[in-house]
């Protein structure tokens, strides 16, 4: 019988008990209770608004908090990655990106952290990612909301770097000079 029905409802409306599904998950996650279908929520499409424990699609950020979605287990609003996007504390940072701006009382109060396309010339937080080909420069102690930034820009024959900064492929430190990134020590990166 059960079947029957399901064919039934296929035919009738178009739909399956999954694209319904998908669909009172993210009712759940966005006001917090159920919709057409009753029971457990569970993982909506890529993006839009999920319960806790739903993988983040690949290219996309968490951008938003509901502390009452998800039936009170607090939900995330999933968006496609852009320049110039506040995000959430704990959301993934997309590979090309990195963090420009801290809020400490953004995304409901968990916290947000603004992402921006790596560029020369750029300072990030403490913590964010050095995309490839680019380099640390300087550092700001008070910079990107008291946390510390770091200044990236694209490796070039003859850039003072910071410490821990990468060494692209085909450079190589040579002299040092103490007073260098802002009192933290320089390396001269010059082409191997």
């Amino acid at each position: 019988m059960g079947a029957v029905a399901l064919v039934s409802a296929v035919i009738l409306t178009g739909t399956t008990t999954a694209t319904a599904a998908t669909a009172d998950a993210t009712t759940i996650a966005a006001t917090g209770t159920a919709g057409t279908v009753a029971g457990p929520s569970r993982p909506a499409a890529a993006g839009g608004w999920t319960c806790p424990g739903t993988p983040v699609p690949s290219g996309y950020v968490i951008t938003m908090f509901n502390r009452s979605g998800c039936n009170g287990a607090g939900s995330w609003l999933q968006e496609p990655v852009r320049d110039g996007i506040w995000t959430c504390s704990g959301s993934p940072i997309v590979s090309g990106y990195v963090i420009t701006n801290h809020n400490t009382s953004g995304c409901s109060g968990v916290g947000a952290w603004y992402h921006q396309l790596a560029r020369d010339g750029i300072w990030t937080c403490s913590g964010s990612p050095i995309v490839s080909g680019y380099v640390i420069t300087n550092h700001n102690t008070g910079g990107c909301g008291g946390i510390g930034a770091w200044y990236h820009q694209l490796v070039r024959n003859g850039i003072w770097t910071c410490p821990y900064s990468p060494i692209p492929a085909g450079y190589r430190s040579t002299t040092y000079n103490a007073t260098g990134c802002s009192g933290l020590g320089a390396w001269l990166t010059v082409r191997a």
